[in-house]
């Protein structure tokens, strides 16, 4: 796992070692074998869960170069959907090996497999059933088992090393089944992106095995960056576990390189399809660590999603040569867009990034004028569909401080173009929109929803205090564009998230809904009506705890200096997820591994206080904890690394330093 290195993280194989020691004071002799069955086009499970192997799998043996070890695979055709290899391999030179097990029913295999290897450690025995047909039938389900051999003196350790690869180049050409020709018969297929770097199994594995020195060398040197953190320990786990989301099910590439996901996933497909905008939004960790990635999804949103009248569809479906999604468009998923485009360009520094796609990003922009604004103030008030899978009806602080750090990203772009023309409408907009909004929205404490009848449309919050409201100005924070409302008022509303959504117990609790927490543990409600006026029927999910959103609030009020209360957030939601009550590294919303969880990385960017800016070549920081001893991650488009600051005890000064692991400074200065 290398940040900036897409295609060398994303290689289809896995590490497998088992350290053995020789505890005694005599040498001992030791086996470790590893199996594998050849699950390629394999016609799922049956009874009981077993795997139905396919009668065409093929198991061989190799030993190649250095390289030994088990190849499976299969007569398909190269273009069937099932079509694939498998590799069981090692470096090591003392191999032993079993290509089949002994076909049959219930535990022959393993059964014959036991006895040959605990005899004397080795796989050499021909079976004397072979040959010999099972009464209950032979089954299709190739395994095979490769193993490494030595003798150790006492004392002496020794570690055995197993890859796992695999190739399935084919996908389907859609997000599921539903969406695609499957159900008529035969499916139109894309390739993985990483069937464009390898030619089977056995290639990806012997890449993983000739480069594994350089690999596992600055995959090390990112987890000791990251977890050598001065950081609080449960801040560290909330950043580094939603890493895993990336490399889950619910991410994936095809042969162009297009980086495209789920909302998450559910256990047999994926969950909520193409990338959605409005989820998306949330996401952090994508950006920091693999920028290209984020960078295709914008060029899908706008050159491929967003149509010659601004709208955007906030599911992609012509990525995959469909028609486009056809439903109303997304306030925030839209205006995030551009919030985003410019937070890539920061972090890359990438100007033909903004001018691939500046045309259709300010007519994605321009769209709201036109649909969401109705008497031309420059606060949305019309019909709002938003990430709450419902539509806001009238002002509300949400999707308009979206619409505003919108405006402040299309104004910079585009005097960076030389677009004055736009440049200018933005920042009019931009001056005259916030200030309207603060008027119409600040209600003492937080911005409220502006109705005359909560109860008019359902779904709707009213006098409630929304921990979304100025999600906005947060990510506005986090892309390095200041503030887009008051500064006293945006203050006061995330403390006011923070004090009236917080709870400490869920016993009294009620909701309907999907429940994330209960009992005594802790966290944050999407919204509570502090003052009353809630709604018959409020919006959908605010009952409901939501990490990607404990995890936003977190960051603001680390921003705005409540270091404190941010922290207490984020202990709240490492406390259910500590491996006990829940898995810590699968936070689930809808379906497993929920990109919005990726929100987590902006407590990195918060607590140090790290500002970029690759266009300028500038880049800073500012410890919100722990600034005389202080050490901490850091990554840009150009490279990563570690940043250290301390306090010079004889002097007093604060003294920093900046190492550079991967990539390069060249051109940027720090801390200047």
């Amino acid at each position: 796992f290398i940040p900036l290195n897409s295609n060398d993280s994303g290689i289809p194989g896995a590490i497998i070692r088992y350290k053995v020691k020789n505890t005694s004071d005599k040498p001992v002799k030791v086996s470790v074998i590893g199996s594998l069955a050849n699950a390629v086009g394999h016609r799922g499970f049956a009874l009981y869960g077993n795997l139905q192997g396919n009668p065409q799998s093929l198991n061989e043996y190799r030993d190649e170069d250095g390289v030994r070890g088990l190849y499976y695979y299969t007569d398909l055709e190269e273009s069937s959907l099932e079509y694939g290899s498998m590799g069981l391999m090692t470096r090591d030179s003392s191999v032993t090996y079993k290509t089949y097990w002994l076909s049959g029913g219930w535990c022959d295999g393993i059964h014959d497999l036991w006895d040959d290897f605990c005899d004397d450690g080795l796989l050499e025995k021909e079976s004397v059933y072979e040959g010999v047909k099972s009464e209950m039938g032979e089954s299709n389900l190739k395994v095979g088992s490769m193993g490494m051999y030595e003798t150790l003196e006492p004392d002496q350790e020794r570690v055995f090393e197993f890859i796992i690869s695999w190739f399935f180049p084919n996908r389907i050409k859609a997000w599921d089944t539903d969406s695609c020709c499957c159900a008529a018969g035969g499916c139109e297929t894309v390739k993985n992106y990483y069937a464009t770097l390898f030619d089977d199994a056995w290639h990806a594995g012997r890449y993983l095995l000739e480069n594994l020195d350089r690999l596992e060398g600055k995959s090390r040197d990112f987890h000791r960056a990251l977890f050598g953190s001065t950081l609080p320990d449960y801040v560290i786990d909330a950043i580094a576990s939603n890493i895993t989301v990336c490399r889950s099910t619910t991410c994936f590439r095809i042969e162009d390189g297009t980086f495209l996901g789920w909302e998450g996933t559910f256990d047999q497909r994926g969950c909520c399809e193409g990338s959605c905008t409005h989820v998306w939004n949330y996401a952090q960790t994508l950006a920091f660590l693999f920028p290209d990635l984020e960078q295709s999804m914008r060029k899908v949103e706008f050159n491929l999603e967003t149509d010659e009248n601004g709208k955007m569809s906030f599911r992609t479906r012509r990525v995959f040569g469909k028609e486009p999604w056809d439903f109303l468009p997304a306030t925030d998923g839209q205006m995030g867009t551009i919030i985003r485009l410019y937070r890539e360009w920061k972090i890359s520094g990438d100007d033909e990034l903004i001018k691939t796609v500046w045309e259709k990003a300010s007519k994605a922009l321009d769209f709201a004028f036109e649909y969401w604004d109705s008497d031309g103030d420059f606060v949305l008030d019309s019909q709002q569909h938003n990430t709450y899978d419902i539509e806001f009806y009238g002002p509300n602080s949400l999707t308009n401080s979206m619409f505003f750090a919108a405006l402040k990203a299309g104004a910079e772009i585009a005097d960076y173009l030389g677009d004055e023309q736009h440049a200018a409408k933005y920042r009019e907009a931009l001056e005259k929109g916030s200030k309207r909004m603060d008027e119409l929205l600040w209600g003492g404490e937080y911005y409220i929803q502006m109705i005359d009848d909560v109860n008019k449309y359902r779904y709707q919050y009213g006098k409630g205090c929304l921990s979304d409201q100025i999600l906005g100005q947060l990510l506005a924070h986090v892309a390095g564009l200041g503030y887009i409302l008051p500064e006293e008022h945006v203050r006061r509303a995330v403390k006011s998230i923070f004090d009236y959504n917080f709870r400490t117990s869920f016993r009294d609790h009620h909701n309907v809904q999907r429940t994330y927490v209960l009992n005594d543990e802790k966290g944050l409600l999407l919204c509570s009506w502090p003052k009353g006026g809630r709604p018959k029927l409020p919006f959908v999910y605010a009952d409901e705890v939501w990490t990607g959103i404990e995890y936003h609030v977190a960051a603001h009020l680390i921003y705005e200096g409540f270091v404190d209360e941010g922290l207490t957030i984020v202990r709240a939601v490492r406390e259910r997820h500590d491996g006990y009550r829940r898995n810590p590294w699968n936070e689930v919303e809808c379906g497993h591994h929920y990109a919005r969880s990726m929100a987590s990385w902006a407590l990195l960017t918060a607590l140090s206080g790290f500002k970029y800016d690759m266009v300028e070549g500038t880049m800073s920081f500012k410890p919100a904890i722990n600034s005389d001893d202080f050490k901490t991650f850091w990554s840009t488009g150009k490279g990563w690394g570690i940043y250290t600051q301390k306090k010079d005890p004889e002097t007093g000064e604060i003294v920093w330093d900046i190492e550079v692991l991967y990539g390069s400074l060249e051109g940027v200065s720090v801390n200047e």
